[in-house]
């Protein structure tokens, strides 16, 4: 589960301009179109045969968790509004960056601090389901997957774990 050790300079350098990118894309999006220019956004990095394996698996996982979520949401809650869909967008692309930053912030410590920082993460996103989905192969998929970096619950509420990550953060500060 030690991610860190094999995230280059050079690595998260990308993650870093990648962030910024996809914050200043998020600001001039309209509130109706989150979902949409955040799953654009990942579909275009993921089909470029230029970028790195590890923003691969990170867009990767945005575009199962956006559809995943979509999916659920027509099932389950088929009355839901557009800017619900796109509030839990606009969360889990919150939540994933404030775990970048953490990871990255992260290097200059032990690895036990390292491993503690990607189990907060891991804990806020299975805690804080959004469906409570029994079908636990499907939305653990990423969570059950040593090699993968983002290893979090697809049936996340992402607006309650981001809260809950950033809590979990200061307390660890």
């Amino acid at each position: 589960m030690y991610y860190q050790s094999s995230l280059s300079e050079k690595t998260m350098k990308r993650l870093f301009i990648f962030i910024l990118t996809i914050c200043s894309f998020l600001v001039n999006v309209e509130a109706q179109e989150v979902y949409y220019a955040i799953r654009s956004k990942a579909v275009t990095v993921v089909e470029d045969p230029k970028t790195d394996v590890l923003l691969k698996q990170l867009n990767q996982f945005k575009i199962d968790a956006l559809d995943y979520m979509v999916m659920k949401m027509k099932e389950v809650m088929p009355d839901t509004t557009v800017v619900f869909l796109d509030q839990e967008a606009y969360g889990m692309n919150s939540f994933l960056n404030l775990y970048i930053k953490s990871v990255l912030e992260s290097q200059k410590e032990p690895p036990a601090y390292q491993v503690k920082v990607i189990k907060l993460f891991m804990d806020a996103s299975f805690s804080n389901p959004l469906f409570n989905d029994p079908d636990k192969e499907l939305v653990l998929s990423y969570f059950a997957d040593g090699k993968s970096f983002t290893r979090f619950s697809l049936d996340t509420d992402w607006l309650l774990a981001y809260m809950a990550a950033k809590s979990e953060l200061k307390k660890m500060k």
